[in-house]
């Protein structure tokens, strides 16, 4: 789970050097694309031939559309609730807001030869609802349809597979202002946007994902209020837990009924839960903790049921003993074709429940530096849930970024990324059936509430000058594709 960090935000820098320099103001579809290529000073050296991934594995990159498109005035495009959380004094770190981000809608062609230079064979992108549907309701609005058929044919045009994610967290407001996830009627205006996007896109994009991060929508969005649309107010995060698998199940449906021979998955930022020491292994705390970070969206999406060790608990879950009707949990349970995992980092909890950390932190404070997480939690989905087909959706480190001239150097980034995909080479060994991997991020981009003050990105963005330059992970990454291997 993406949560904010308070670390405080980066100055801007202006870069200096050889870089290429892209336009302020750009016609849309007129993008000048030169592509800034990775530079080999201070890459670190190719290992000896060491964890190969098997043939057909497919590597990616991941963005999303608040945080890297801006425009969000541009050709239709309505309100989102981000774009109201940003406009609220105090609540983005240093007053950023996602208003031109990395100018993606912009500049997508650039960034798809990126990619391409790369050997990037995958790109998982998130379409923004309120471009599709301002209002979130009625008809399309086509200008923003055609944004993302140019977007998936350029991909399709450099041999860049797309992976369309429906929802990254950007709700119209004006659906907010009904209620948001609270309503039950969100979670059909959400399968009648899926199915304008399954009409216009279905015949080019192979693979779909619904909604990102539900657990995250909730904890940081309804319980901490750290993200839109900024409450606190636990027992609402109840029904919007149950409204966004709802609303996951009816555009699973939709899409289905579509009949469009292809794939559609949900995508859940998963945890390993730890006992914090011996007192606590085997504890309540312990198993109350893995219901809240994992079971509460994997039970009902391949099970077809909440846990019962939470639903037993009726005082703390009324609220969402209230939303449930029936027929709710076989139309959560509509079958998927595979999994996105997000993983970020572990949790540890004490006999009290209280979250304990036990390893380095990135400078996104939230996030623990473990490895062996990703490999434990892999496991655990093929024994707890079957061998469903698995993609890493998202995985990644922030760093302090700063070019030196025309190199960036990101060591910390290319450790992780070295550390992380040896756990999901043991995974894979260990009988996981892994398919993909979707480094998080190809740009640095709008960090939500931490805003600009991290990088998460393999290619840095000057977001003054909107110059990109690949730093040494993309590189590195570059190299890891082109062997298929660590």
């Amino acid at each position: 789970m993406r949560q904010p960090s308070q670390s405080p935000r980066l100055s801007r820098r202006s870069l200096v050097g050889a870089m290429i320099t892209l336009p302020t103001a750009i016609t849309l579809g007129c993008d000048s694309h030169s592509v800034p290529t990775p530079r080999r000073r201070g890459a670190s050296p190719s290992p000896p031939e060491g964890r190969r991934f098997p043939d057909g594995f497919r590597w990616g990159v991941a963005t999303s559309a608040y945080q890297i498109e801006g425009a969000v005035k541009a050709d239709g495009r309505g309100q989102s609730i981000w774009d109201a959380f940003c406009a609220v004094p105090g609540r983005i770190s240093g007053g950023d807001t996602g208003e031109q981000a990395a100018d993606h809608y912009h500049r997508y062609l650039t960034d798809l030869d990126i990619m391409q230079s790369l050997g990037v064979q995958t790109y998982r992108f998130s379409i923004a609802w309120p471009r599709i549907q301002p209002d979130g309701r009625g008809s399309a609005n086509q200008r923003g349809l055609d944004f993302y058929k140019r977007l998936v044919d350029g991909l399709l045009e450099r041999g860049i597979e797309p992976l369309a994610t429906l929802y990254h967290w950007d709700l119209p407001q004006a659906l907010q202002e009904t209620g948001g996830w609270e309503q039950r009627d969100t979670a059909q205006r959400f399968a009648d946007y899926a199915a304008i996007m399954f009409e216009a896109l279905g015949s080019s994009v192979p693979t779909w994902a619904t909604i990102n991060e539900p657990k995250t929508i909730a904890e940081v969005g309804y319980v901490s209020g750290f993200h839109a649309p900024g409450k606190r107010d636990p027992e609402a995060a109840w029904a919007v837990r149950h409204h966004l698998l709802l609303a996951h199940g009816l555009a699973v449906r939709a899409f289905r009924d579509s009949g469009r021979a292809r794939r559609i998955c949900p995508v859940l930022n998963l945890a390993p839960v730890y006992p914090a020491d011996d007192a606590s292994a085997g504890s309540t705390a312990v198993a109350v903790a893995d219901a809240m970070e994992n079971r509460i969206y994997l039970d009902p999406i391949f099970k077809g049921s909440y846990p019962q060790d939470l639903l037993a608990d009726q005082d703390k879950t009324a609220a969402l003993h209230r939303v449930i009707k029936d027929g709710d949990l076989n139309v959560i349970a509509a079958p998927v074709d595979l999994l996105g995992v997000n993983y970020y980092n572990p949790v540890y909890v004490d006999t009290s429940g209280t979250y304990v950390m036990k390893h380095p932190t990135s400078m996104a404070t939230w996030q623990q530096l473990y490895p062996d997480g990703l490999h434990d939690v892999l496991l655990r989905v093929r024994q707890d849930y079957g061998d469903i087909p698995i993609s890493i959706t998202e995985n990644g480190i922030p760093t302090d970024d700063a070019p030196d001239g025309t190199v960036v150097y990101d060591p910390e980034r290319i450790e992780f990324l070295r550390t992380h995909l040896a756990a999901v080479h043991r995974a894979i060994e260990d009988g996981v059936g892994v398919e993909s991997y979707y480094l998080w991020s190809l740009l640095d981009n709008f960090e939500w509430s931490a805003g600009y003050s991290q990088r998460w990105g393999i290619v840095y963005v000057d977001f003054d000058s909107q110059q990109r330059i690949p730093k040494d992970s993309a590189q590195w990454y570059q190299d890891t594709i082109a062997r298929n291997g660590i």
